[in-house]
């Protein structure tokens, strides 16, 4: 990471309390919010995310799903366990014997398609309750930090 820089002149632009906890916080609300929208689709906001994926990316090997949607390899296998279970996924023969392809199918298409809806008002939801303005600003700091972050963990630093 960067040095720390000298503190600013204004106490207002100190962080108070410890930023990775603030951030959990709002994950968790966040990410309860879009459960509970979801559920009327049978689907947890997180298996939504990783259904449009497979369905937008098409056939797509395993590890390079992991690559896109930053998950250890260990993480997009336990996570696309249900999606296959439910049928909305298979793993199919790849090239050669010994690659794999996610790739969606019919039903999982069908089920995405049903869940887009409930994402949808959920997002809207969400919008209201934070007002879009903000919501605008927050994705585009949160894209600045990523921005930050990534390219620090590409220069050699922490994760």
């Amino acid at each position: 990471m960067p040095k720390p820089t000298a503190r600013p002149a204004s106490p207002a632009a100190v962080p108070r309390g410890c930023t990775h906890l603030k951030l959990r916080q709002l994950v968790r609300r966040v990410g309860r919010h879009y459960d509970a929208a979801m559920a009327a689709a049978g689907l947890k906001a997180t298996q939504y995310s990783l259904l449009s994926h497979v369905v937008q990316l098409g056939p797509i090997r395993p590890g390079e799903l992991a690559a896109r949607l930053q998950l250890e390899a260990s993480t997009l296998t336990r996570n696309l366990q249900p999606l296959v279970a439910q049928g909305w996924v298979e793993l199919r023969p790849g090239e050669d014997a010994r690659s794999r392809l996610v790739v969606a199918t019919d039903a999982g298409r069908a089920k995405r398609a049903e869940a887009q809806r409930a994402w949808k008002q959920a997002q809207l939801a969400l919008n209201a309750v934070l007002g879009e303005e903000r919501v605008a600003r927050l994705h585009a700091l949160l894209d600045e930090c990523l921005e930050r972050l990534g390219a620090d963990q590409a220069a050699g630093g922490a994760d």
